[in-house]
């Protein structure tokens, strides 16, 4: 059996609130309050009413100020109010319901009419809550085949790299990490404000995709790339940018996640001190997206097993990472991963691959030295 919705009636007059209750107790669960201050208590407390019968003219705190913080309180302010009052000024009305009622009924009132209120205004509440779960659910599900899409094309590109998904997860982590810690930072605020750490995180698979172009005789060569070799390779930013470019003009919006994708995909082989490629960007010329996944790519790179090369330890890759700050990374990019550098090592063990690249991080010892994956 349904349990019987629930009203809240607020009147510093018993005898109204005796009437109220006699008209509406056998169809709903009724509570009240005789002053402000009980009815916010009330209103706040599980299990919360459905519908809110609020007085006007009460002494202390006033209907209209309950309302205000009904209003004001996250928790109470979808709770529909219907002022009930002598006042009858079409003034009255309008303050109230510009405070956020949804009627306004005068006394003396009839029963029906009261009845038929409430019974209105509860079933519009059912119908706005139904609505958005609905909303909800659709955004929910829009995530969903977001994020999949992304993953499944994100895989692709690993894996033809001979790279495990694994990769994917541990430089989303690492990069969530360094944002949490710079998005208050007075050098990077405006950059978070603009694109949330969940946004930004949500983009890092996609880095790679445009390895999807490169032969695969230069993609999956197990030794060393000559320098012909190398330039065809570092085309795969510029294939990444131009195919996430292609995806954001289907979008037709300039806040879509594939913009902060295509400029990952673009940068992050940029250099700090305008050494890398493909455009020879310096500094804070290089978008902050691209300098953190700079710094998660790298230090992925070397803790992790390729077909060239062996893992190597959480504090040589460290080691390795921090020295280059300055010249390959943004510095205080780099003292954000030496401060959280405990964080970022766990985030690694948990998502790691192979056995043999868990255990090089446990034990933190060396397991090799062939760092090209770094490059």
């Amino acid at each position: 059996m349904t349990a019987p919705q629930r009203i809240l009636i607020v009147d510093d007059t018993p005898a109204n609130i005796h009437i109220l209750k006699e008209v509406l107790k056998d169809e709903f669960a009724i509570s009240a309050a005789t002053n402000g201050k009980d009815a916010l208590k009330l209103a706040s407390s599980d299990p919360r009413p459905d519908i809110i019968l609020l007085d006007i003219v009460m002494s202390g705190m006033d209907g209209y100020e309950v309302c205000k913080q009904l209003k004001r309180n996250r928790n109470t302010a979808a709770i529909p109010i219907l002022f009930v009052t002598t006042l009858s000024d079409s003034e009255d009305e309008a303050r109230g319901l510009e405070l956020g009622a949804v009627d306004y009924i005068t006394k003396p009132f009839s029963p029906p009419t009261i009845k038929a209120r409430v019974r209105n205004h509860l079933k519009l509440k059912e119908y706005q809550d139904n609505l958005e779960h609905l909303v909800e659910e659709r955004t929910r599900e829009i995530a969903l085949t977001q994020s999949v899409t992304i993953f499944s094309m994100a895989c692709l590109a690993e894996m033809r790299d001979n790279e495990l998904v694994g990769h994917i997860k541990r430089t989303q982590l690492y990069v969530r990490l360094l944002a949490e810690q710079l998005e208050h930072h007075v050098d990077y605020r405006d950059y978070f404000r603009q694109v949330p750490v969940d946004l930004l995180c949500a983009s890092i698979p996609l880095h790679d995709i445009g390895k999807i172009g490169i032969p695969d005789q230069i993609l999956l060569k197990p030794g060393r790339l000559n320098d012909d070799e190398f330039a065809i390779m570092k085309l795969h930013t510029v294939y990444g940018r131009d195919t996430l470019e292609r995806a954001e003009g289907m979008l037709n919006s300039s806040n879509s996640f594939l913009r902060v994708a295509r400029e990952i995909a673009h940068t992050h082989h940029e250099w700090w001190d305008g050494s890398g490629y493909p455009q020879g960007l310096a500094g804070t010329d290089i978008p902050v997206a691209g300098r953190l996944m700079a710094v998660a790519d790298v230090y992925d790179a070397l803790i992790s097993k390729r077909i060239y090369k062996e893992p190597i330890s959480h504090q040589e890759s460290l080691e390795i990472v921090a020295n280059k700050s300055g010249t390959q990374f943004d510095p205080q990019i780099i003292e954000a991963f030496v401060r959280i550098e405990k964080d970022i090592r766990s985030a690694a063990i948990m998502h790691a691959d192979f056995e043999e690249e868990r255990q090089c991080l446990l034990n933190n010892i060396m397991c090799g030295t062939d760092c090209r994956g770094a490059s």
